[in-house]
């Protein structure tokens, strides 16, 4: 365990927003050397604490947990529906041929070569991912995006960035070798969280700074 709390952003009687690093996982993993994970940390503190979504190991950023069983089923549901909005933060190779734009690609798990991901246009799921460009460095032929995944397929903004072209620096699962050795993490962030509180329903956000 951490031993710190300056992973928590946020906690009230029914909601916690945690910042996870990267390269911590989000739940426990098979096996005693993956038990140490941000649920963990959490529960630690807050033994009523409930997941609610995760992150992959390699992205830094924001998740909620929910305060009990009924807040869990509440924001699982938000999920769910689609009316929890988040916003990630990304640095991929090269530059998008348009400022904004809609990457819509099924994508289903290949198998041989789990956990990857792939596109399939006949099996996938319907996935569709949102993006912005925030910034092009000319110098390094890299650019900064703001990313909206609609739906929430595993690994659906790592594969959909990838299979246009753009991989994300320091991903070692789906970049090519000398686009992960541009970082030495997966320079992919959750930065924003908006979401229906479960005491009220009011929307309510949450921000946290991409460190990198």
């Amino acid at each position: 365990m951490s031993g710190m709390t300056s992973w928590l952003l946020h906690d009230d009687d029914a909601l916690l927003i945690a910042a996870k690093p990267a390269g911590l996982l989000s739940v426990p993993g098979r096996g005693e050397d993956k038990q140490d994970c941000l649920a963990a940390w959490v529960q630690a503190e807050f033994p009523d604490a409930q997941i609610v979504h995760r992150l992959d190991m390699a992205t830094s950023g924001l998740m909620v947990f929910a305060r009990g069983k009924t807040a869990q089923r509440q924001l699982g549901d938000a999920f769910a529906g689609r009316t929890v909005s988040k916003r990630y933060i990304a640095v991929v190779a090269g530059r998008p041929a348009a400022d904004a734009g809609e990457i819509d690609l099924p994508l289903a798990a290949d198998w041989p070569r789990r956990p990857r991901q792939r596109v399939d246009v006949t099996a996938g799921k319907p996935s569709l991912t949102r993006y912005r460009l925030l910034f092009h460095d000319e110098a390094g032929n890299t650019s900064r995006l703001e990313l909206e995944p609609v739906t929430g397929r595993s690994h659906q903004l790592r594969v959909h960035l990838m299979a246009i072209g753009h991989p994300i620096v320091g991903d070692a699962l789906y970049a090519p070798e000398a686009v992960q050795a541009l970082a030495p993490r997966l320079l992919l962030h959750a930065q924003r969280l908006t979401l229906p509180h479960p005491s009220d329903g009011h929307l309510v956000s949450f921000e946290h700074a991409a460190p990198f």
